[in-house]
């Protein structure tokens, strides 16, 4: 089948998220036939570097043979099953493995990052009730934040163009500044500045936890804010603050876990000297636990092949919802919650990591990468930036069309990107080869150079 066939049938039946339909006028939808590693091939054979990692869910390439034989394997056996009143293997042990690297336990499936958000929101709100503080009913999250785009992760998201349409919806939450670092003042470190914005959060939560179920927080990295970074000192002041004044602490890790950041979940980055009883931690090493009450995950926990996401919290936590009284129990489901196929595929991803000894390659990768990227500082930018597997710099540019342009010059040069704004970001499969990554960088240059 042609490209044009399928461009002008895609257009005459599908919506396509996110997006004006009246854009694709100008610029035509990509058609994409197959995949292969980091690469996306279209119907004539054209191709391009998925340096975004299909909005950041591809991490070990495309059409990869262990994950792909894992659900084959799975179809064979069982593709689906209710997980009410009953349950099956891959679901126990993807819990497990779950539970054993965050240290939190209790794994509730859902499909989608909004649908863990919104999860994460309800249970801590209901636990609140059965522990008879029912007025804690309000949430926080910070400035700029994106949690989802059904209402409840709406309500705690900050980014206008997904958030005023829609207002008149949403239940009222409230923001925290954000720490940010490109937000800091002059001669201000990212560090001095993160600890400022704790102390705004510590004032505000002082004022109001009577009423406060929770604090919401993508950790080190506000990805859809143009890849906003901060430093890891936030988090431990955070989960201090929400201790000391009983209100929850949720980790939005759907976008930053599963290795992104270089630990396999953002969290274990915060270097807690201390965990949140004040007891020390044998050889200093922090766990998702001593930040999070919850962790929300998603989008890289297949690897990119079948929509699930999970949330997981403490055994105090779910100790408050075991009763007698069904109205005591959690109270929410959609038929295809922990999917084995899509656990299956979870299960492979994790294998993957542990086989592959991934995180320890990604350290190496990411300095090489970060090395190649010295080349952009010859261009108009700034806020060069990673953290992990994740790399961003802010163009210097008064093109107000900077992000379209940019990014269809990228794929008039067989690159991927999708800019936020004036942020261009790499968040290419772990998969990537240092030849790949040198076009990447390569083609980036030229893509900045031709938008100015």
């Amino acid at each position: 089948m042609s490209n044009q066939n399928l461009l002008s049938r895609s257009l005459q039946s599908v919506w396509h998220p996110c997006t004006q339909m009246k854009q694709h006028e100008t610029f035509p939808l990509v058609p994409i036939a197959r995949g292969d590693g980091v690469w996306l091939y279209d119907a004539e054979g054209k191709r391009y570097l998925d340096a975004v990692s299909s909005w950041w869910v591809n991490l070990f390439g495309h059409n990869n043979l262990r994950i792909k034989d894992a659900i084959k394997q799975q179809m064979d056996m069982l593709e689906h099953v209710m997980l009410a009143g009953f349950t099956h293997e891959p679901v126990v042990e993807l819990s497990e493995k779950l539970s054993k690297l965050t240290g939190l336990g209790h794994a509730f499936y859902a499909s989608d990052g909004a649908s863990a958000t919104e999860i994460a929101l309800k249970m801590s709100f209901h636990y609140w009730r059965n522990s008879g503080k029912s007025n804690k009913i309000k949430f926080i999250s910070l400035q700029n934040s994106y949690h989802g785009e059904t209402l409840g992760a709406l309500s705690v998201t900050d980014v206008a163009i997904f958030k005023d349409t829609y207002a008149p919806l949403l239940m009222q939450s409230a923001q925290m500044p954000s720490p940010d670092f490109r937000l800091s003042e002059a001669g201000e470190s990212a560090e001095d500045y993160a600890l400022r914005c704790a102390e705004a959060l510590e004032f505000y939560v002082s004022e109001h936890h009577h009423e406060l179920a929770a604090f919401i927080i993508e950790p080190l990295v506000q990805c859809a804010a143009g890849m906003g970074m901060y430093h890891p000192v936030y988090l431990r002041r955070a989960r201090e603050i929400c201790t000391q004044y009983e209100v929850h602490l949720i980790a939005d890790e759907i976008a930053v876990g599963f290795g992104r950041t270089g630990a396999m979940f953002a969290c274990e980055k915060a270097d807690l000297p201390f965990d949140h009883f004040g007891k020390l931690r044998e050889h200093g090493a922090t766990k998702v636990s001593d930040i999070a009450d919850f962790i929300c995950l998603s989008k890289g926990i297949t690897g990119g092949y079948l929509p699930l996401s999970a949330v997981l919290t403490t055994d105090k936590v779910y100790q408050a919802f075991y009763d007698d009284s069904t109205a005591k129990g959690f109270l929410h489901s959609h038929s295809y919650t922990g999917n084995p196929l899509a656990c299956s595929a979870a299960l492979a991803t994790l294998a993957i990591f542990e086989s592959d000894n991934s995180l320890q390659k990604n350290l190496e990768k990411s300095a090489f990468i970060v090395n190649k990227m010295q080349a952009l500082t010859n261009l108009p930018i700034k806020h060069l930036r990673h953290q992990g597997m994740i790399f961003a710099f802010d163009a210097v540019t008064q093109n107000a069309q900077f992000s379209k342009l940019s990014y269809q010059a990228a794929l008039q040069r067989g690159l991927l990107l999708r800019p936020i704004g004036n942020t261009i970001y790499f968040m290419p499969p772990y998969t990537i080869t240092e030849d790949e990554i040198a076009f990447m960088i390569s083609a980036t240059y030229d893509v900045v150079k031709a938008t100015q």
